[in-house]
């Protein structure tokens, strides 16, 4: 019985602005919609002035009485009143803020059903303002009109009083509080009650999270506690200490934790030290927050590369936390500057990454992230040479910079070149080397201590790269190119001793070559195109730097080919092929013209394709993934190849977008005794898929029978 259970899901947040609340005593949904407003019954709102929702909040002023505010790229709130569910009208416009309106929150200022709302607004303008809605019968003060009532106030700046009626009942709106603080845009406040009193939490692009409570004594709001880090490079990369700021800030239900979304698409999170009385970043959770685009094991399986659109590599492995093992994002090794499309390891402490430019770019892991991984995961790299400390990227850079001094001589440097950014960031990198933490990095240090340095470029290519494939021992890299003409189309080789192109380079498509994959021996390369053909190259026995055409196939699939892979050397030459065609073909390369072994049918056009590196039961496992998101296991006859029995991944588990790629796990050298733990004889592998839904997922299988297949 093959039994599948999830293992690992990392998928970063929307970076999309959102406009929708819920209330909870109508059950109504408000949401932005285009330049409208939207209720779920459905309610529309014809905004006049025109502008965009960016905000809403919604408030129950009686059982039958809703309030709906609403702001945008106005600088305006208007608010709206609908009594038994009747249509919307507006009843005020609160004027005050400079700037685009991203946020409104609205509470109770006390637990009493007739206390007072609090209405909390956060603009572009850098600014918080407070209003304060009052249900009563006739007019109503300010606190201070009531404090100073003899003061004639008529030559004075007065708070003006916004009166909103609903039938017979009347409402009152006035300014409350302006709460400066935030030094860049505030993108969310929500409100939440400690000790009896409202607490608001704002979120701003400065990297902070504040914390406003209001001084009873004092009569005004102060921040009581702020959040975050203190950036010096604004407006410059993630690379370079700029987080791009926090884009939302949420409570949890017992408002003793708060939780942030960045732009860099990870949750940080902050719970309250009772003892300590302090708030303590804890573990959060990260991922891409574009499609991901292409996935790589290590070549021993200790840790998982990915790359996508979002212009990031990340490294995720195992972190063994009281004999169990989860696994989180390790280190951030590349932040680029164009979207990356493909990824490789280059033997165990190297990877090469190819983007939307015409070169690739070769990374070595440097000495902090390998203790990081040893510390952490019990991942123990044979070091060939003296790794680099750290790397760094300058302000407008796009490559990485390996840092070999010490941290007491940057600081040195430091004081005699102020204004020098990248010698600041230099002096930040070596802090991972000595990282005693034992949980993974948080958000802070992922992008700004766990850099790559960059050790080679490789030119040659005219177009953006399309794949890019490293031979097992690590000695040949293997690139292709987006390409429309014959010129283009070629694949081309370099070594990594010295890094040179190996010539000629490998002619056999007319079209972008989509994959490169080479045989667990590296004695064939194998590629696929978008001219629906495939072609393999033979490598010299004599001479190890050169490879020849052995056999092309110019009508493999009636569409293009969008994903190859070998079987194991057990089973003879053997690849397999997918295509847009919605079909997964298997090739015998030692019959004669390299004849079709078998076809397999699928419902949706096949993206990615991989076999099990070593036969499970006799049998050869084969994972096929679509463009709509499944995922099917067939397990296949060594001698004929025909499927005896498939499984698929459950709907619920399933990424909804197109997989872009998928990868069984290379079985690790030293294996633990567990029983889920992964070798040869055992029952369980792991399998990676990365997709277009920005998730990277990663699927512990059971493999202990062929009558199905459970992911878990």
């Amino acid at each position: 019985m093959v039994q599948f259970e999830i293992d690992y899901i990392s998928a970063g947040g929307n970076r999309d602005p959102a406009a929708a609340d819920w209330d909870e005593g109508t059950g109504l949904l408000a949401y932005g919609s285009g330049r409208n407003i939207a209720l779920w019954r459905p309610l529309t709102i014809q905004t006049s002035p025109k502008f965009i929702p960016l905000a809403l909040c919604l408030a129950s002023l009686e059982s039958d009485t809703l309030l709906v505010a609403a702001a945008g790229t106005k600088g305006d709130i208007y608010i709206y009143a609908t009594k038994s569910g009747l249509s919307l009208s507006h009843q005020a416009t609160l004027s005050g803020h400079e700037g685009w309106i991203r946020s409104l929150a609205i509470t109770s200022e006390e637990v009493e059903p007739n206390s007072d709302l609090l209405l909390a607004s956060a603009s572009q303008d850098k600014y918080i303002r407070l209003w304060r809605l009052r249900k009563h019968s006739g007019f109503m003060k300010s606190r201070d009109e009531q404090k100073y009532e003899n003061v004639d106030f008529e030559s004075l700046l007065s708070n003006k009083t916004h009166t909103v009626d609903i039938g017979r009942r009347q409402y009152s709106i006035v300014f409350e509080a302006l709460l400066p603080g935030h030094d860049d845009w505030i993108y969310t406040v929500s409100w939440q009650r400690i000790a009896e009193k409202p607490r608001l939490l704002s979120a701003s692009a400065d990297n902070s999270l504040a914390m406003w409570d209001p001084d009873i004594a004092l009569g005004f709001w102060t921040c009581t506690t702020r959040l975050g880090e203190i950036s010096a490079q604004k407006g410059s990369t993630t690379a370079t200490g700029s987080m791009g700021g926090f884009w939302i800030g949420l409570w949890s239900n017992d408002g003793q934790s708060v939780v942030s979304l960045g732009r860099t698409g990870s949750w940080r999170l902050w719970t309250y030290d009772v003892e300590g009385k302090r708030w303590i970043q804890g573990i959060g959770i990260s991922g891409h927050t574009k499609s991901v685009m292409d996935l790589a094991w290590a070549k021993d399986g200790s840790y998982l590369l990915s790359t996508g659109s979002d212009q990031t590599t990340r490294l995720h492995a195992g972190w063994n936390n009281d004999q169990q093992t989860a696994w989180h994002e390790i280190a951030r090794p590349q932040i680029h500057g164009y979207d990356l499309n493909c990824i490789d390891t280059v033997g165990a402490l190297r990877f090469v990454s190819g983007a939307d430019e015409k070169l690739l770019r070769v990374f070595e892991e440097p000495r902090g992230t390998a203790e990081l991984l040893r510390k952490l995961c019990g991942v123990r790299n044979i070091l060939e040479r003296e790794l680099p400390e750290a790397a760094s990227i300058p302000v407008l850079g796009l490559s990485n910079k390996a840092v070999e001094e010490s941290p007491e001589c940057q600081r040195d440097q430091t004081a005699t070149t102020a204004g020098d950014t990248s010698t600041l960031l230099d002096d930040d990198a070596g802090q991972l080397e000595k990282y005693t933490s034992r949980h993974p990095p948080t958000e802070d240090k992922l992008a700004r201590h766990t850099l790559w340095p960059e050790s080679e470029k490789l030119y040659g290519h005219g177009y953006e790269i399309s794949a890019v494939a490293a031979s097992h021992e690590g000695s040949v890299i293997a690139t292709a190119c987006k390409a429309s003409t014959l010129e283009h189309a070629v694949i081309r080789l370099f070594e990594t001793k010295d890094w040179r192109e190996l010539k000629p380079s490998l002619a056999a498509h007319s079209l972008t070559v989509t994959r490169l994959r080479f045989t667990a021996d590296d004695q064939y390369l194998l590629s696929t195109g978008r001219d629906r053909q495939w072609a393999v190259f033979e490598r010299n026995g004599a001479d190890p730097k050169k490879f020849t055409l052995k056999a092309k196939n110019s009508k493999a699939h009636s569409r293009m080919v969008l994903s190859a892979c070998w079987a194991p050397l057990t089973a003879r030459r053997i690849f397999v092929t997918g295509g847009r065609d919605k079909t997964c073909k298997i090739w015998d390369l030692q019959k004669p013209d390299n004849q079709l072994a078998n076809a397999i049918s699928e419902s949706a056009p096949v993206t990615a394709v991989d076999m099990v590196p070593h036969p499970v039961q006799g049998m050869l496992v084969l994972a096929v993934a679509t463009e709509t998101g499944n995922v099917a296991i067939h397990f296949l006859r060594p001698i004929s190849f025909l499927v005896e029995s498939t499984s698929h991944l459950e709907n619920h588990v399933r990424p909804f977008s197109s997989i872009t790629q998928i990868a069984w796990r290379p079985l690790p050298e030293n294996r633990g005794k567990r029983p889920d733990e992964e070798g040869p004889e055992a029952s369980y592998r792991r399998l990676a898929l990365c997709s277009e839904d920005c998730s990277l997922r990663l699927f512990l299988v059971s493999l202990s029978g062929l009558e199905y297949a459970n992911f878990t």
